[in-house]
């Protein structure tokens, strides 16, 4: 087998694959030259300085001796062979498997039209998170994130925790507004607000500006106002890394697009922020790029290829997404697959003391849940979600609950 991406989900399928007995060779490909780790750590515990960066190894040595690997790391796969199930790598070897899982995950989306300069950041790998760090440590006397999702949220959370000025940009009027909607996006701007970090709703960056060092020291939005910044962080979403696969063959859509079973090919699949695939649970196409789901649909991917190999059809891949954030003291939990435009209904707790559940609702179903400290809640709706719950009904459980 062959696996491309040294990353959770690949690492996920790896396991998977011993876990269901298969014993023969399985070779994984990583760009980086690090083995594999973990990533949500990157935005919080390494970037506070809490972590050092051995603690975020996905696997302990001898665990990893134990899946008997072969490793071909620090070299990027540039080709795909569906027919001989084939990968070319930039070294010139070429790989093959009897079967292959695409897990290369995606990349950081920078500002269009932005010169390179020093001071300027986005957060993806462990190296990137270190070199964050170092430069909150010299105390910047101004830190602009441009982007207010998860990560921009994030970073913007350990900056102000380590008592830097900081000012997050966001060019819809509210953080997240296309996943939780305008109500909620509020709340969450208000967590931000209330710790200090000036926001700038409904504000495009057109460009930055260096001095005579080559180090950022502006922002320039696109009315043409100016914003004085010594490091800007860059947080505005992803692209996933699909190019290598271009004229392969298989069919890219914003990520490799497969069946509702991971399968992107005849002994090819896919799995992770990569994979793009019908969720029949929510009668959606999604591609989903968080932590539970690198996890699950690397082993689910595995499974689909021995179940090709044994002649058998592969079981679809019906998750209900789930995700994390911490910021400052608060543990922000979404679940489900929402937009701005659902209906959403607090169930639990106080949104003014910023400890409350709210489920989402479209269609006559419960599509989601957002909590703020209410790790049960989430659980609980996480469950109706997924046995397609009415809305009827997710209320009834929310009046017997309170």
């Amino acid at each position: 087998m062959l696996i491309v991406g040294a990353s959770l989900a690949g690492m996920r399928a790896a396991e998977t694959l011993r876990l269901e007995g298969f014993e023969g060779s399985i070779t994984m490909v990583g760009d980086e030259p690090e083995p594999p780790y973990d990533r949500p750590p990157l935005s919080k515990e390494i970037l506070s300085g809490e972590w050092q960066a051995d603690r975020t190894a996905l696997y302990r040595p001898e665990a990893l001796e134990a899946l008997e690997l072969t490793w071909r790391l620090g070299v990027r796969a540039v080709g795909l062979d569906i027919a001989g199930r084939s990968v070319a790598l930039d070294d010139g070897e070429v790989l093959r498997g009897d079967g292959v899982v695409l897990a290369t995950g995606a990349r950081p989306r920078t500002l269009r039209n932005a010169e390179p300069l020093d001071g300027v950041y986005t957060l993806r790998s462990l190296t990137d998170a270190l070199a964050i760090r170092e430069e909150f440590l010299a105390q910047p006397s101004r830190v602009v994130v441009v982007g207010a999702g998860f990560i921009g949220a994030e970073v913007a959370a350990v900056a102000r925790e380590q008592g830097l000025s900081v000012t997050m940009v966001e060019i819809a009027e509210v953080p997240l507004q296309r996943v939780l909607g305008a109500e909620m996006g509020a709340v969450c701007a208000e967590v931000h607000s209330d710790h200090g970090v000036d926001l700038l709703m409904g504000a495009a960056v057109g460009s930055l500006v260096g001095g005579d060092d080559g180090r950022v020291h502006q922002v320039v939005f696109s009315d043409g106002s100016r914003l004085e910044a010594d490091m800007v962080v860059v947080g505005i979403g992803v692209v996933p890394n699909t190019e290598w696969l271009e004229g392969s063959g298989l069919r890219l859509g914003d990520g490799v697009v497969c069946d509702e079973t991971c399968l992107a090919a005849p002994g090819i699949v896919a799995a992770g922020d990569v994979a793009r695939w019908p969720n029949k649970l929510f009668a959606d196409s999604m591609r989903v790029e968080h932590w539970d789901n690198a996890v699950e649909q690397g082993s689910a991917a595995a499974r689909r290829l021995l179940a090709g190999a044994a002649g058998c059809a592969g079981a679809s891949y019906t998750p209900v997404p789930w995700f994390w954030s911490d910021q400052y003291d608060r543990k922000i939990q979404l679940a489900g697959r929402t937009r701005e435009d659902d209906e959403v209904k607090v169930v639990t707790g106080s949104v003014d003391e910023r400890r409350f559940a709210a489920i989402y609702g479209r269609a006559g179903r419960i599509v989601g849940v957002l909590g703020f400290n209410r790790p049960r809640h989430v659980m609980l709706y996480r469950r109706l979600i997924a046995s397609a719950a009415s809305w009827e009904e997710a209320l009834a459980v929310a009046e017997g609950d309170g």
